[in-house]
């Protein structure tokens, strides 16, 4: 489909989302699949020969297929991670250890689903609906609820043989890094498991922290305010944001309706290519999935291109827009990364300067997403706003936004959505960020990939931002990237013993109110 008339869908699209009306009436299956890709026979590195749990999804899937690595083997060895090192990084909120087992042996014995992830398995953020398995949301709201069935995206991710090992903790209601409701923080960062202070990206903090971890292949999360992208960045993953509608949001526990994102959190492009294309589609069951472009051939575009002498080329030219501030911060490492991408023949930087109102745009007018995240909740606030935690200040703060000033910032968006689509955009194919929030006000699709470490060991990531329903442009992007680095492949230390962090552990902190309310989403 032509990039006009993909922006002329994803206008449309915006508008109808605004309106809560499907674009369409078709009637797609909730959970009915893209067609299956399939794992391009990649070369397997020596470290995942010799620890299973240090395999990539698209490795593990390899070695599957070769008859090297079994179902079994592998979600035993992501167990015996989660027993032993979780009580320090607390990534996840529940563990169905043994119902991940019985579905890993039945898919050893060809029993059960026969997708691309068959026999894989994968860390559900919490506020996916899990049949059968409580979905809390980390909050006192939902401390009962167990759902009756699978978000959709939780169910094609089985319907294509994924195992689920457990749910992953975040933040409360999706709102801050991962704490307990009463702020004292949870989920650590992999890379500094004793210093409990370091930030670790949130909403998505224990899908993010699994991965990064080894105690899960891959993950899903959510985004509306960078709870994808940044624990990526933080935790030396890859997360990729899709488009608004590429995923259905069916059975996820809302934050905000038009600009909830659901995508996966991954050791890599490739790994994160599989799980999208696997997850994305129309579903009947959510309107905001209808009507759009084909979901493209996401693996082929993670695919790298690379010549018999082993030069990595882009697999169509692309020009990646640099903004005037992108060096203020990180220079070092942001100015290698420019330089390795610029060595990347087929790849085109491009300066750009962004318009005068944008801080504005992107700035003031970004309160108005806290009206639309108390609409679902009214009956709560009214009836018992303790159950919201350390986080209520920020509901609170939605709850007395006024009719005028949300209806000015759904103008001031309409007006940044023009600014981006026709002005920055149209001198770039993809756009280096800063920050995730524009392009999570407007629903355009982000790309997180790890660039290398800073002066304390912790992991730094770049933001790529992509023209509407071009999530495989991104991927080509971060898979030539990897092509040429190794940053991707490292994984952190595991943390000390239980009795030595008794010695030498940080106190975990606690957030305020007023600090939540800042850090939210």
């Amino acid at each position: 489909m032509s990039r006009s008339l993909n922006r002329r869908v994803f206008l449309a699209s915006s508008a109808a989302v605004a309106s809560g009306v499907a674009l369409q009436t078709s009637v797609t299956p909730a959970a009915a699949l893209s067609p299956s890709p399939r794992v391009p026979d990649i070369d397997v590195r020596q470290a995942a020969l010799n620890d299973p749990s240090e395999a990539t999804l698209a490795e593990a899937v390899v070695l599957m297929r070769r008859g090297k690595l079994t179902s079994t083997t592998l979600t035993e060895a992501y167990l015996e991670r989660i027993e032993r090192y979780d009580p320090t990084y607390q990534a996840y909120a529940e563990v169905t250890g043994d119902a991940a087992l019985v579905a890993a042996r039945k898919s050893d014995r060809g029993q059960g689903a026969r997708g691309v992830l068959r026999g894989i398995p994968l860390c559900i953020k919490d506020n996916y609906f899990t049949r059968g398995v409580p979905t809390r949301c980390n909050s006192l709201v939902f401390e009962d609820f167990v759902p009756d069935d699978d978000a959709t995206a939780v169910a094609r991710l089985k319907a294509a043989g994924g195992i689920v090992l457990g749910k992953g903790q975040m933040g409360p209601l999706a709102t801050t890094r991962a704490t307990t409701p009463n702020g004292t923080v949870t989920t650590v960062n992999a890379w500094t498991p004793e210093d409990p202070s370091v930030d670790p990206g949130g909403s998505s903090t224990g899908p993010a922290c699994s991965v990064a971890a080894r105690m899960a292949a891959s993950s899903i999360g959510t985004q509306t305010g960078g709870s994808i992208v940044l624990p990526s960045n933080q935790q030396n993953l890859t997360g990729l944001k899709p488009t608004m509608g590429r995923v259905s949001l069916h059975g996820v526990v809302p934050l905000s309706f038009t600009r909830d994102h659901a995508g996966p959190l991954a050791r890599d492009a490739m790994d994160a290519a599989l799980m999208l294309q696997v997850m994305a589609g129309p579903d009947a069951l959510d309107p905001r999935t209808l009507g759009l472009p084909d979901v493209p051939d996401l693996v082929r575009a993670a695919t790298p291109v690379v010549s018999r002498g082993g030069a990595v080329r882009m697999r169509r030219a692309t020009r990646i827009g640099v903004p005037s501030d992108f060096l203020a911060a990180q220079k070092t490492l942001r100015t290698a990364l420019l330089d390795q991408l610029d060595a990347i023949p087929g790849v085109t930087l491009v300066d750009i300067t962004y318009p005068a109102d944008w801080s504005l745009l992107t700035g003031t007018f970004n309160a108005a997403r806290l009206a639309e995240r108390t609409e679902p909740f009214r009956h709560w606030l009214r009836a018992d706003p303790a159950k919201f935690g350390v986080s209520l200040l920020s509901w609170l703060q939605g709850l007395m936004l006024s009719g005028d000033e949300w209806i000015t910032a759904q103008r001031a968006k309409n007006h940044l959505l023009r600014e981006v689509l026709d002005g920055v955009m149209d001198r770039c194919d993809v756009l280096l960020q800063t920050g995730p929030v524009p392009f999570d006000i407007l629903g355009l699709p982000e790309i997180a990939f790890p660039i290398g470490f800073d002066a304390a060991g912790v992991p730094v990531g770049a933001i790529l931002g992509g023209q509407p329903y071009e999530e495989d442009r991104l991927l080509e992007v971060a898979a030539a990237y990897q092509a040429v680095t190794d940053w991707h492949t490292r994984r952190p230390a595991d943390p000390a013993t239980a009795r030595s962090l008794l010695r030498t552990a940080t106190a975990r902190p606690q957030l305020s109110a007023e600090e939540a309310a800042a850090a939210s989403a």
